[in-house]
């Protein structure tokens, strides 16, 4: 499966990049045609510390008091919090980083995490939005707790149509010919028998023994 995988570069940045990986894969909301594997963007300081730049440039004319990291981002929350308050409209302001537990699809905040949201300008980063629907939850959740979602900033994207706030994307299912996401049960690859490669989530893929 591994052999199959190629790299693909953000379009602003020759620095950051995904291993991008064609099969049949199974993740939480979906079935995709691709896997997109994004271990160094998380795990490594120097593409961490870029993709946070990348996203700073789009949101530095944006008031932020909090940013809610999810799937494994907040590395890349830390450095994006520190370069926004270098510049812009939150030049100074301490901006704090949190990352609130998901329950069933919703967002849940403890008791001690809900004044960085409370009254606050929130924004939501994530890894990959393949439906929308886990953003559009989290937007949601924001909303429940009095805060303000201010936008959504996620490594890889598709279709985002759920999503009711501003976002940004460093790359698009576009960027990717053919790409696929769709339901299990309108997922054409099970429909011709072709079998799960691997089960993916936030932190990453297991294949499947055939």
């Amino acid at each position: 499966m591994e052999g199959r995988a190629f790299e693909l570069k953000a379009k602003r940045s020759g620095v950051v990049s995904v291993r991008v990986i064609p099969g049949h894969f199974a993740t939480k909301h979906s079935h995709v045609n691709y896997c997109i594997d994004m271990t160094t963007i998380k795990s490594e300081l120097k593409m961490a510390r870029e993709a946070a730049r990348l996203f700073a440039e789009s949101w530095s004319n944006t008031p932020i008091d909090t940013i809610i990291t999810l799937e494994r981002t907040k590395m890349i929350g830390a450095f994006l919090a520190r370069d926004l308050s270098h510049s812009g409209l939150n030049m100074n302001q301490d901006i704090a980083v949190i990352t609130p537990e998901i329950t069933n699809e919703k967002m849940l905040l403890r008791d001690n995490f809900i004044p960085y949201v409370k009254d606050r300008r929130v924004l939501l980063l994530t890894a990959s939005a393949s439906t929308g629907m886990t953003i559009a939850s989290v937007v949601e959740g924001i909303r429940y707790y009095g805060g303000e979602a201010v936008g959504a900033a996620t490594i890889f994207g598709a279709s985002l149509s759920r999503i009711s706030v501003p976002y940004v994307k460093l790359f698009d299912s576009d960027d990717i010919d053919g790409y696929l996401s769709c339901s299990a049960t309108n997922c054409p690859l099970c429909k011709a028998g072709v079998k799960v490669d691997a089960l993916v989530n936030s932190y990453g893929y297991s294949k499947i023994v055939q």
